[in-house]
């Protein structure tokens, strides 16, 4: 029989009952050591938060590592700023890990390298904040869920959204009956630039060479090829190290209606799109893309994103029977009850629109996340985006990521805990 992991929607309960996410890792007056994996802009920006979140009181950054030595010396300062100490630098990701004195780390590398640097950290006994998606395939995800329930450690997965206080109100709106039966979501992120900086391509250092940039640690995993700098500092761009659209941006719209609505795994994915933008670079992963997802109990997501025109900006809009929460850019939150065409129920039409703006609550949110973290790791709390979670994410982006890749519809197959082409 095949030896897999079982990622049905029963077992996925299942294990959230069981799973290790709360077990003390430390104890609670214990001060924590922390380093960081990935310290450019998503890693140097989790630092930003995690100093924000005033989380220095409880723990020290021991040790950072990046393959960019740029990288590496800003995030170096920003600690020894903080703590008036150097943090040990690291090129080589094995070398951190085998530090004994190292408590817990945050992987915040490009998307491919997430696999080899948990598993490794796994098996060296730390506790782990790593970035979404989980992993860059679904196979990966599942090994990294069955090494993670093996091994009694905190993870906590970067999907922050669910740590947002906006996200949270809705959930309880959805869960009092304030929009009724939900049977429908529209998710959108829409984005623009001018041509001079298309989407994606982020600024590459003036110094970047081999001598500066360790290529072949980055290339783990994937295809070696010559060094080339807009692989190495514009990876999402490319298929051998980035899901695209679907998993930077779609998984945290998935996995955010997951948590309002009470969902977990979709039946089938369509997905559709293109590079349609951008089309005169060699980026491979669209600017263009439509998903639509349909889930049981009759639920559907209905997806787009397009980096051509930011009018709509970010959000979700939870459109229940009775009545509409969206949320939009992670820092306002709109409620609307149904009309029915002025012939709305007594006990729906006294409900009022309800308007609730929170600058900056995006920042507020990584800090949460970061902290809780933190807190799970001193037993003081449970992660709220373990493994498992995490996981339930990434299969959603990636059935959009297939669906797109192999122009057919994606069925996921509850009993195989794998997908199908239909």
């Amino acid at each position: 029989m095949e030896n897999r992991v079982d990622f049905s929607r029963r077992a996925f309960m299942t294990a959230m009952a069981a799973a290790p996410a709360a077990m003390p890792a430390l104890a609670a007056s214990d001060r924590l050591n922390v380093a960081w994996i990935g310290t450019g802009t998503r890693g140097f920006y989790l630092m930003q938060r995690y100093f924000a979140g005033g989380n220095k009181t409880r723990a020290d950054v021991v040790a950072v590592c990046d393959a960019y030595k740029g990288n590496l010396a800003k995030a170096k300062d920003l600690a020894e700023t903080e703590y008036g100490k150097a943090p040990k630098t690291y090129e080589d990701y094995r070398q951190l890990l085998a530090d004994p004195g190292i408590d817990a780390v945050v992987i915040a590398s490009p998307e491919h390298l997430h696999y080899p640097m948990f598993m490794a950290a796994i098996q060296a006994g730390k506790n782990v904040y790593v970035e979404k998606p989980l992993a860059h395939t679904i196979e990966q995800g599942a090994e990294m869920v069955k090494a993670w329930e093996k091994s009694g450690k905190i993870v906590q997965v970067g999907t922050q959204n669910r740590s947002n206080t906006l996200y949270r109100k809705a959930q309880e709106m959805v869960k009092s009956g304030m929009i009724g039966d939900i049977h429908f979501v529209r998710a959108f992120w829409y984005r623009n630039s001018l041509n001079d900086a298309p989407a994606w391509r982020y600024a590459i250092p003036p110094d970047a060479a081999p001598t500066n940039t360790d290529w072949d640690r980055f290339l783990e995993g994937t295809p070696k090829r010559p060094f080339d700098k807009q692989r190495f500092y514009q990876w999402r761009l490319y298929w051998d190290y980035s899901g695209g659209i679907s998993t930077d941006l779609l998984v945290h719209q998935t996995d955010i209606t997951n948590f309002v609505c009470g969902k977990t795994l979709p039946d089938t994915c369509v997905a559709s799109g293109g590079i349609y933008r951008w089309v005169d670079d060699d980026r491979e992963v669209p600017d263009t893309f439509s998903a639509v997802y349909e889930y049981p109990g009759k639920f559907q997501i209905n997806y787009s994103s397009y980096f051509g025109n930011d009018h709509d900006g970010y959000g979700e809009q939870f459109m229940g029977n009775e009545g509409t929460i969206e949320v939009l850019n992670r820092q306002v939150l709109n409620f609307y009850p149904e009309s029915f065409r002025g012939k709305a129920p007594e006990r729906i039409k006294a409900r009022k629109e309800e308007h609730v703006e929170m600058p900056g609550n995006d920042n507020k949110a990584v800090e949460a996340h970061i902290s809780n973290f933190l807190d799970a790791v001193q037993g003081k709390a449970q992660v709220i985006a373990s493994p498992i979670i995490g996981q339930q994410a990434a299969i959603g982006g990636h059935m959009a990521t297939l669906s797109f890749r192999n122009k057919k519809m994606v069925r996921w197959d509850d009993g195989a805990g794998k997908v199908q082409f239909v």
